[in-house]
């Protein structure tokens, strides 16, 4: 299960960061003029959240979510169809630190490890290091996209 939950953090940081960044993608509010001007401020800013929020969604996540899971089904076990419902609201609840990035970013994560137990991904650990790549590459990625603009601006 902490397999599941590490990758479910790797994703939903990595997400996180990028629907952020296209919400608000100038958080010092200087003026964006035109579409190219948007794209490149969206991609300065993905790695910015992503190294602030990685971190917390890493470790706070995944410790709020296995007693959020546990929770659920010590409550819901009498009542097995509201154990889902059950786990959503105590994620929700662990994610009112900081309304409303927190409660986004508690929602995400939620979706993303529903997803994977879906699908019957149980996580080995060695696929729950394989997943601690997905942030740092995405911080690459913006970064060299960064560099790559900046040759041409």
């Amino acid at each position: 299960m902490i397999s599941r939950k590490i990758m479910s953090a790797c994703i939903s940081a990595s997400l996180f960061a990028i629907v952020l960044a296209l919400i608000n993608p100038n958080p010092f509010g200087e003026a964006i003029t035109s579409v190219w001007d948007y794209i490149f401020s969206a991609t300065l800013a993905t790695p910015a959240y992503l190294l602030y929020s990685f971190p917390v969604i890493l470790v706070y996540g995944v410790l709020t979510s296995v007693i959020s899971d546990k929770l659920a089904s010590v409550i819901g076990s009498k009542i097995h169809r509201y154990e889902t419902a059950l786990s959503c609201g105590f994620h929700m609840l662990f994610g009112l630190v900081l309304l409303p990035y927190s409660l986004g970013a508690a929602l995400l994560f939620f979706i993303t490890d529903r997803r994977l137990q879906a699908t019957n991904h149980i996580g080995k650990p060695i696929d729950a290091l394989k997943s601690l790549i997905l942030p740092p590459a995405l911080y690459v990625i913006c970064m060299g996209v960064i560099y790559i603009q900046q040759l041409f601006i």
